[in-house]
């Protein structure tokens, strides 16, 4: 294989996450009497409301400002509601076994937070399964910045053209192209719609990528 490493984003890669983020977030914004469009929402997938900003977006609509540790409260709520019975998404396990199997390193570089991201590969047993784990507050920016799968492949003692990414989102296609990592797009019902035309390969789901492998 053309690659030492294998690095995994979390939310909508491991585990479908993003929709039902997506759906607290339509919600919330239907409560106020507004709309919220996917391809208006997908502009936060995979980074931070300092790229774009759900927050932002639904007070200029409405003129007003509201009580966000309230409604971030009763969000948050919501999407573990949702997620109470969430497993890995499809293929997601086989692929992992097979990586395992063969020896290739692996690692998860995601732009949330250590307690999410580890909580959930904990709760899935999938914690092993990884060499390491970076998320916000490991490096100095998260994407659409590099530096997060430029501090993965420094965990792992790889240059970076020497991994390959696997991601959803045109904010990690970003962070993983300037980070010199050859990248594979696995698009799901939040992010399929997107322009993934920069990503070196793309597939309809995790499962597709196990004969690569």
């Amino acid at each position: 294989m053309a690659f030492s490493a294998v690095l995994f984003d979390f939310d909508g890669v491991l585990v479908d996450t993003e929709w039902a983020i997506y759906q607290a977030w339509k919600r919330t914004f239907e409560g106020h009497g507004q709309h919220l469009p996917l391809e208006v929402y997908t502009r936060c997938i995979g980074t931070d409301f300092n790229t774009w900003s759900p927050k932002i977006h639904l007070e200029e609509l409405t003129g007003r400002a509201f009580d966000w540790h309230d409604l971030d409260a009763r969000r948050q709520e919501d999407i573990m509601s949702d997620l109470a019975h969430e497993g890995p998404m499809h293929g997601v396990p086989e692929v992992l076994e097979k990586l395992g199997a063969i020896g290739m390193p692996t690692a998860v570089v995601s732009s949330s937070s250590h307690a999410w991201v580890d909580g959930w590969l904990g709760k899935l047993g999938l914690a092993d399964r990884f060499r390491t784990t970076v998320c916000r507050g490991d490096a100095p920016r998260i994407k659409p910045a590099p530096d997060l799968f430029l501090t993965a492949a420094g965990q792992l003692g790889l240059n970076p053209q020497d991994c390959l990414v696997i991601e959803d989102s045109l904010n990690g296609l970003k962070a993983a192209k300037e980070a010199g990592m050859s990248t594979w797009i696995v698009p799901n019902r939040v992010t399929q719609g997107l322009d993934f035309s920069a990503a070196d390969r793309m597939f309809r789901s995790m499962a597709d990528c196990l004969a690569e492998f």
